[in-house]
């Protein structure tokens, strides 16, 4: 009877959630990608200081990308800091990401994660010494490969042998006709001083 009771009561319930839009079927009707979109490139002071208010940076701090064509319009100019240049010990509100609530991020974040490339790295050798290390190997591979090309690589082995004079009836021939072929001998060694 109570299960009755609180089925009959399921519709006083789910309808103010329908009437407000709380069960739906687009994901998300607060936010669009129209909202998170760069504004137009900023051409007067005002402008500026909008769009330096609208990411949360102050004016001084903000700078855009160029006006190219490219797309960025009033998105700041961030430095590069990658993952692995943050300091792990701050305390973070994203720590998995080593980022603060509502900071912006840079425009090509999706590729100097911390699990991605470091544009802070100081690499141990020079990128010429790598280069040339990489020629070197190469080149020394190269060489043996082409000193090694008259001697040819393959396993030494005897035909295959098989059973019945190597099947020969198996294989269509004429039992009258049969070879009698021998892979062994019991024949002893001649020694020869």
């Amino acid at each position: 009877m109570a299960t009755l009771r609180g089925a009959a009561s399921l519709p006083k319930i789910i309808r103010p959630f329908i009437a407000r839009r709380g069960l739906s079927a687009t994901a998300v009707l607060s936010n669009w990608n129209k909202d998170w979109k760069p504004g137009p490139f900023p051409k007067t002071p005002e402008e500026r200081a909008a769009a330096a208010k609208r990411y949360g940076l102050r004016v001084e701090d903000y700078n855009v990308y160029p006006d190219d064509g490219m797309g960025y319009g009033d998105y700041p100019k961030l430095p590069f800091a990658s993952g692995d240049s943050k300091d792990p010990y701050e305390d973070w509100d994203i720590p998995e990401l080593k980022r603060n609530y509502g900071e912006p991020l840079h425009a090509l974040a999706d590729i100097i994660g911390e699990d991605r490339w470091d544009a802070n790295a100081n690499p141990r050798y020079s990128y010429l010494d790598m280069f040339l290390t990489l020629a070197g190997f190469l080149t020394t591979i190269t060489v043996i490969y082409i000193l090694t090309l008259p001697y040819p690589l393959f396993l030494p082995v005897m035909p295959k042998q098989y059973p019945f004079n190597d099947l020969y009836v198996e294989n269509g021939g004429s039992p009258e006709t049969e070879p009698s072929i021998r892979h062994y001998t019991f024949e002893a060694v001649e020694e020869t001083d």
